[in-house]
């Protein structure tokens, strides 16, 4: 397994692969703030005929939104159980997409330089080496295309909600989902994708609202989600 991919992880989320696309279910904030993300990508790509690669794709569901929107999608993950699901999805739902199981690591050695769009939603806190997680991607994007990533910012209220409301009050994903020490800052993820090429061009975050019960984006609060999209330079 490359080094872009922790045994663990993989094995914790084989877990929960069967019920990934239920609505009610652990990944119920995924499916709630899934179309704020594909929104976010889609002010700065347009996604209409674009290559873009889809990393950590887990059950598939940014992967499809990314494909009904036009986009030609191609979406990787290292657990087994999650692609399975996706394929089976996406066969029901009518939707083509490239899914593969691999790494942006493994996938880098042969496609550097070919994707309009890459997108690395929830995923990154989940690897051990961010940083040649990150380079690798930074590959996969050609000069002049985005990355766009989310993930939870490492915060006392991030803790709090991403961790312990989350998890064990209102028991919205699996115990033992996440790592507060894996949380990462902006700024971290910044300085780890500047030396690859990769410029910061917005941040936002993506808070919950617990009187509507549902999420918004929003260009000041970055305390516990928040996405990011980074431009490669054109000579990157």
């Amino acid at each position: 397994m490359h080094a872009d991919a922790d045994p663990k992880e993989v094995t914790k989320f084989n877990g929960i692969a069967r019920s990934y696309w239920d609505l009610e279910g652990p990944m119920r904030a995924l499916h709630q703030m899934n179309p704020l993300r594909i929104d976010f990508t889609e002010s700065f790509e347009p996604l209409r005929d674009a290559e873009v690669l889809d990393v950590g794709c887990g059950g598939g569901l940014a992967a499809e939104a990314l494909a009904k929107r036009g986009a030609r999608v191609t979406a990787i993950d290292a657990s087994p159980e999650m692609l399975r699901v996706a394929q089976l999805h996406a066969a029901e739902s009518q939707v083509v997409i490239d899914y593969q199981q691999t790494t942006a690591d493994a996938l880098a050695e042969t496609s550097a330089g070919r994707f309009d769009v890459v997108t690395c939603f929830e995923m990154i806190e989940h690897v051990p080496d961010p940083a040649s997680t990150l380079q690798s991607i930074a590959r996969l994007v050609r000069p002049g295309g985005h990355l766009i990533l989310s993930t939870i910012n490492r915060t006392p209220i991030a803790y709090l909600g991403a961790v312990v409301a989350a998890e064990y009050l209102l028991n919205w994903v699996p115990k033992g989902t996440h790592d507060y020490q894996r949380f990462l800052k902006p700024s971290e993820i910044a300085a780890m994708i500047r030396p690859c090429g990769l410029d910061v061009v917005a941040i936002e975050g993506v808070v919950f609202q617990p009187l509507y019960q549902q999420f918004k984006r929003s260009t000041r609060d970055l305390q516990i989600n928040y996405q990011l999209a980074a431009r490669k330079t054109a000579h990157g």
